[in-house]
């Protein structure tokens, strides 16, 4: 009898640590912030998706960047995201009906 091994989706919390420059305590416990999104929250042993580390990376930014705790970052993140997506829909509105984002001043 043979077994087939299937492959693991995703990156193992050891090697996601270790790419992100951070010890696996503190990856889970921005997985339990909702900071990080694990591939499969019920898991044993979190999984991440590569793009995690992207997300990672943002939040280790603004972890530095501007002294936030990681419990505030959460607020900083959708608020920044919400940004991003009111910028997008200003500049398709502007694309659509040809008329300028801006209001002249002169």
């Amino acid at each position: 009898m043979t077994t087939a091994l299937t492959p693991v989706p995703g990156i193992g919390l050891e090697s996601f640590a270790r790419a992100g420059g951070l010890h696996p305590d503190l990856v889970r416990r921005l997985v339990v912030l909702g900071l990080l999104e694990p591939i499969d929250r019920y898991r044993e042993e979190p999984r991440f998706a590569p793009s995690q580390l992207v997300v990672l990376g943002r939040i280790e930014r603004l972890h530095e960047g501007l002294s936030l705790n990681y419990a505030s970052l959460g607020v900083v993140l959708d608020l920044l995201d919400r940004i991003a997506e009111l910028e997008a829909a200003l500049r398709r509105h502007a694309s659509s009906t040809g008329v300028s984002s801006w209001t002249r001043t002169d």
